[in-house]
C-alpha cells in the first residue's frame, strides 16, 4: 500500500486496526496480555505504536527493558488483552517493540526493537508484523457438501463409533 509522504505521518483507520489486531494475536500467542499504545505525532514529529507486556507483581524489571502504557488520553487499540483498563490507569509493562511511521521516500513503516534500532523498514505493514493477518474467509477444504464419511474401510459402518469407548467422567459439579 503505497503512502504518499506528509508533513505529519499518522496511521489509517485500516492500519491501527491491523495493529490491534496484532495486539490480539499477540496476547493468544504469549498467554498473557499484551496492550498497543499510539503515541502522539506532537511529540515526534511522527506517530508510532508501542507494543508492551504489563508486568505482573512478582516479575522483576531489571533484566527488561520498561516501558508506561495508559493514563489520560491513552489511544490503547485492539481488545487490551482483555483486560479491564481505567481511563487513568497505567501500566508498567515490557517493551516488546515499536512500529513508527516515517516521511522516508519509500518507507512508511520502521520497526523498533528493545534496544532502540531499527530492525525493519517497508512501505508495507504486513511485512513487518509477527503474525500474518487477513479479513479473507478461511478456504474450505471440502466442496462445501457435508463432511465425507470414509466407511469404506468398515463393510458395518461403525469403526470407532462413540459406543466402542466407556464412558467419561461425570461432568456434574457435585
Amino acid at each position: 500500500m503505497p503512502h504518499k509522504p506528509d508533513s505529519t505521518p499518522c496511521f489509517t483507520p485500516d492500519e491501527l486496526d491491523l495493529l490491534g489486531r496484532t495486539a490480539d494475536a499477540l496476547s493468544a500467542y504469549m498467554g498473557k496480555a499484551v496492550l498497543a499504545e499510539v503515541m502522539d505525532a506532537e511529540e515526534t514529529g511522527f506517530e508510532w505504536v508501542l507494543f508492551g507486556a504489563p508486568l505482573d507483581a512478582k516479575d522483576e524489571a531489571e533484566d527488561l527493558v520498561t516501558v508506561q502504557i495508559g493514563g489520560a488520553g491513552a489511544r490503547l487499540l485492539g481488545n487490551k488483552g482483555g483486560l479491564d483498563i481505567g481511563s487513568d490507569e497505567v501500566f508498567d509493562c515490557e517493551y516488546l517493540w515499536a512500529i513508527q511511521l516515517s516521511t522516508l521516500e519509500g518507507v512508511r513503516f520502521i520497526k523498533v526493537d528493545q534496544q532502540g534500532d531499527e530492525i525493519a523498514w517497508t512501505d508495507d505493514l504486513r511485512e513487518i508484523l509477527p503474525f500474518h493477518l487477513s479479513d479473507e474467509p478461511v478456504p474450505n477444504d471440502g466442496d462445501g457438501d457435508e463432511p465425507e464419511d470414509d466407511d469404506e474401510d468398515d463393510p458395518n459402518g461403525d469403526e470407532g463409533d462413540a459406543e466402542d469407548y466407556p464412558p467419561g467422567p461425570s461432568r456434574r459439579l457435585h
